[in-house]
C-alpha cells in the first residue's frame, strides 16, 4: 500500500475501534472468491440483460434460458468460499465492532464466514422459493432435480455474473427442461429480488433501523451505482452518521463518504480491527 493508503486505512482502523459500525456490503467484496463483480475491475462486459420478474414469470422461454444458465452459474456460485475480506468482516463482528452486517450480494460468503444475522437485501441464490405456495427448497436438493431432468445438458458458460447467471449460446440451450414445486406444481424461482422486484419492506427496516443506531457506514465493494444500496448512504448523511467506503474504482458515494478508499479489499480489510476497542 502507498502512504496515502496507508494513512487512510490507520483512520478507519481508529473508527472501527470505537464499534457501532455497519457494513454494507457488494459485489465487490466476493471478487477474490472467483465471483466477478457486476461493474468493478473484475466484471465482465455482459450481453445479456438481468433477468426481470415480469420476463421470468411471463415468458416460458426466457424462464427455460435463465434456468439452464443459473444453473450453470451455480456450480461456480455454489462452490466458492469466503476470502479474507469476508472473514475479516466476521472477525469484527465477533470482537462487538460492528453494530451490523447489510449485503447487496446473494451468495451467502458472510454467513460462511461466521457472520450473523445478516440483512441479505438482494436474497440469496442457495435457496430456491415456490412463488405458488412459497416453500423454500434447498439449492443443492434443487439442482440435483435439474441435472436429472437434463441428462445430456451438457453445456459449457463462458462467463459467470455475480448473480449467478452466465453467458450462454441459445443454440445449447435446446431440449432443457424446467422442473417445477414438488409440493404443488407451481413456479419455482430463486429467492432472491430480480429487476422489477421490491426488496422485502422488513429488510429495508431492518437496514435502516441499523442504520440509524450506527457511528459508521463502512460500504465494502459497492459502486452504489443502483439506488438499493445508495439510499443508505444517503439516509447515513441525513442522520449525521459519517461514511467511509473502500472500493476499487469510482462509487457514486464519493460525494457523500468521510473517507474512500480506493484499494483493493483484500489487501486493505485484513489490516483493519486488531487495535483495541475504544470506551
Amino acid at each position: 500500500m502507498d502512504l496515502q493508503v496507508v494513512e487512510q486505512v490507520a483512520r478507519l482502523d481508529g473508527w472501527l475501534a470505537e464499534g457501532g459500525v455497519v457494513v454494507l456490503s457488494g459485489a465487490g467484496l466476493s471478487t477474490d472468491s472467483g465471483i466477478p463483480d457486476y461493474r468493478g475491475p473484475s466484471g465482465s462486459a455482459r450481453r445479456n440483460t438481468p433477468m426481470t420478474y415480469q420476463t421470468f414469470t411471463g415468458d416460458p422461454l426466457a424462464r427455460r434460458r435463465y434456468w439452464a444458465r443459473s444453473h450453470l452459474g451455480w456450480r461456480t456460485i455454489g462452490q466458492a468460499r469466503p476470502n479474507d475480506g469476508h472473514r475479516a468482516v466476521a472477525r469484527w463482528q465477533e470482537r462487538g465492532l460492528l453494530h451490523g452486517v447489510i449485503t447487496q450480494n446473494v451468495d451467502g460468503l458472510h454467513q460462511a464466514a461466521g457472520a450473523r444475522d445478516v440483512v441479505e437485501l438482494h436474497g440469496n441464490l442457495a435457496r430456491i422459493t415456490c412463488l405458488a405456495c412459497g416453500v423454500l427448497t434447498p439449492r443443492e436438493a434443487f439442482a440435483v432435480r435439474l441435472t436429472d431432468a437434463n441428462p445430456r445438458f451438457a453445456a459449457v458458460a463462458t462467463a459467470v455474473n455475480a448473480d449467478g447467471d452466465v453467458e450462454l449460446d441459445d443454440a445449447e440451450l435446446d431440449g432443457f427442461a424446467v422442473v417445477d414445486c414438488v409440493d404443488c406444481g407451481g413456479m419455482l424461482k430463486p429467492d432472491v429480488v430480480y429487476f422489477g422486484e421490491t426488496v422485502p419492506a422488513d429488510r429495508v427496516s431492518r437496514a435502516f433501523e441499523l442504520v440509524a443506531g450506527a457511528r459508521t457506514l463502512l460500504v465494502l465493494g459497492s459502486s452504489l451505482t443502483v439506488m438499493s444500496g445508495r439510499r443508505f448512504v444517503l439516509r447515513a448523511v441525513k442522520q449525521g452518521v459519517r461514511v467511509a467506503i473502500v472500493n476499487r474504482g469510482v462509487t457514486r458515494g464519493e460525494p457523500y463518504a468521510d473517507l474512500v478508499i480506493d484499494a483493493p479489499l483484500g489487501v486493505v480489510l485484513p489490516h483493519l480491527g486488531a487495535a483495541p476497542v475504544i470506551g
